[in-house]
């Protein structure tokens, strides 16, 4: 199993990036995926999930300004990120569980690699 994220860079601030999480050896839609991103020094914090259920969850901090989806047939999840801010510079990452407790990364058993986003100013 294995999750293999990618997509990130180097966008100025109210820039968009399209994240990537593509999965081989699970399949998306049947487990819940979420993207969660670890700002410098600090803890790893949530960011988005899409269930089983195809229900969606943001963090208030992107609400509004990101997107998560999935491509089952290219059993692929995506984060689109628009209104990017200094502050969502992270390195982000995608990871899967079948825990219902999906707001926490402790909870998530298989993860990408991370792709790291920088938005400058």
């Amino acid at each position: 199993v294995q999750l293999q994220a990618s997509g990130g860079g180097l966008v100025q601030v109210g820039g968009s990036l399209r994240l990537s999480c593509a999965a081989s050896g699970r399949s998306v839609s049947q487990y819940n995926m979420g993207w969660f991103r670890q700002l410098p020094g600090k803890e790893r914090e949530f960011v988005a999930v899409i269930r089983m259920s195809g229900s969606i969850a943001y963090a208030d901090s992107v609400k509004g300004r990101f997107t998560i989806s999935r491509d089952r047939a290219k059993n692929t999840v995506y984060l689109q990120m628009t209104g990017l801010r200094p502050e969502d510079t992270a390195v982000f990452y995608c990871a899967s569980t079948r825990s219902v407790a999906v707001y926490q990364d402790a909870n998530y058993d298989v993860w990408g690699q991370g792709t790291l986003v920088t938005v400058s100013s």
